[in-house]
């Protein structure tokens, strides 16, 4: 068992780059691999490997909370600084209705999939404390609404113990990426999807050579001085968030402790609320023209970091310990599923956003691009700028949908 944190680190890093070397390698056997294996999967699965079989210790090693606390607010602020709001308008009302859809779609069926499999199967949602399942489902709320980054953060909020969060983890990832493989196979049918939704999709390639012109227009290579500004608003933002939550916690544990039954008192809590709307406020000042040299980049790169740390935490044995779950995190997708393309089919929009409005919740950064270009390359942008929505609805959303499945989870 390797004990020394700076050994572990640098583990997970070789193992990073190893996952991303070989899925950008252009083999056949590679591109079959990771069309049927996401590398994101793998960054989840493989550090759970290490820690299930003993070459780590990921419950005594201190790399999450350090990865948690700083590299995880700078990732917030760097998604969500570079939110282009007349990019978004220029989109139309139907991008920004098939997001919302989906965070309703999520809202509304975490609760309903909760109730429903607590009813067949009153055992699968028991716990009390840390051990108390919807506690657990609360960081799928927070992944499925925004992505890894909103997860960790409700993770640390409702404080699931590790053997759950182990188990809820591995259902929020399968689930998700199975949705995912069913969006891309229905790319390639969008057309006659959008036959039967009555939707007209003329205005896509309008969208599409738009995004073309602005990233051409304002992309470039980074400068010394760029990466230290990025560097300055992003940890700069994540000091002051951690000193204006000192001050808060303590007031409100004080004077309101009943609070503590909504998570109010949580630092956590603070420390992410405020540095998401630091980075929505940074959004609306030239502070946002940080996101051409890189910001979104530089918050992916520190959340796949921050998705090592979570994997290295997980006892894969556990995943077998209670399977029902998993019948939860289907029927809540399904929920998903329902609510998207009703609303799809209700306002006569077109598959591509409903595709890429429901991933860029559900897979946020990660796969919303991803997604988008299944349709045409050019589109990734659409995701980009959808999942930083999702970014900086998910922890306020994933929030509350967290406490409506607590009021469930208590009537069970």
């Amino acid at each position: 068992m390797i004990q020394n944190d700076a050994v572990v680190l640098g583990l997970l890093m070789l193992t990073l780059g190893l996952i991303f070397y070989t899925a950008s390698l252009p083999q056949k056997g590679w591109t079959k691999f990771y069309g049927v294996v996401p590398p994101l999967l793998l960054c989840y699965f493989i550090p759970g490997i290490y820690n299930s079989v003993g070459l780590v210790d990921g419950a005594n090693s201190q790399l999450y909370p350090v990865v948690s606390r700083y590299l995880l607010p700078a990732c917030l602020v760097f998604f969500t600084l570079g939110m282009d709001w007349k990019s978004l308008a220029k989109l139309g009302p139907q991008a920004v209705t098939m997001m919302l859809a989906g965070t309703i779609g999520v809202m509304v069926g975490g609760p309903l999939a909760l109730w429903v499999v607590g009813s067949l199967s009153p055992e699968t949602v028991q716990g009390e404390g840390p051990d108390a399942v919807w506690r657990g489902l609360a960081t799928i709320a927070g992944s499925w609404i925004g992505g890894g980054a909103n997860q960790t953060a409700l993770k640390e909020v409702f404080q699931p113990s590790d053997r759950l969060f182990s188990q809820i983890v591995a259902v929020d990832v399968l689930v998700a990426e199975l949705w995912m493989a069913v969006l891309i196979y229905g790319a390639g049918y969008a057309a006659r999807i959008d036959a039967r939704l009555r939707a007209d999709s003329s205005r896509i390639i309008d969208v599409q050579e738009r995004l073309e012109g602005i990233q051409l227009a304002h992309q470039r290579i980074p400068a010394m001085r760029d990466l230290l500004f990025l560097a300055a608003v992003g940890f700069g933002a994540t000091g002051l968030a951690h000193f204006l939550a000192d001050s808060i916690t303590p007031y409100l544990s004080e004077n309101y402790p009943g609070l503590g039954r909504y998570s109010l008192t949580s630092s956590f809590f603070w420390i992410i609320a405020l540095v998401t709307l630091m980075g929505l406020s940074f959004s609306l000042t030239p502070i946002r023209k940080l996101e051409y040299v890189g910001a979104s980049r530089m918050g992916s790169v520190f959340l796949y970091i921050l998705v090592a740390t979570i994997g290295m935490q997980m006892d894969l044995r556990a995943v077998a310990d209670n399977p029902g779950l998993f019948a939860i995190g289907l029927v809540w997708m399904l929920v998903h599923a329902v609510v998207v393309m009703g609303a799809a089919r209700l306002f006569k929009i077109p598959f591509f956003f409903a595709a890429v409005g429901s991933q860029a919740n559900v897979g946020g950064s990660a796969s919303a691009p991803v997604v988008a270009a299944a349709f045409h390359p050019s589109l990734a942008t659409v995701g980009v700028l959808l999942s930083i929505l999702g970014y900086a609805l998910g922890s306020y959303a994933g929030y509350l949908t967290a406490l409506m499945m607590q009021w469930v989870s208590v009537g069970l």
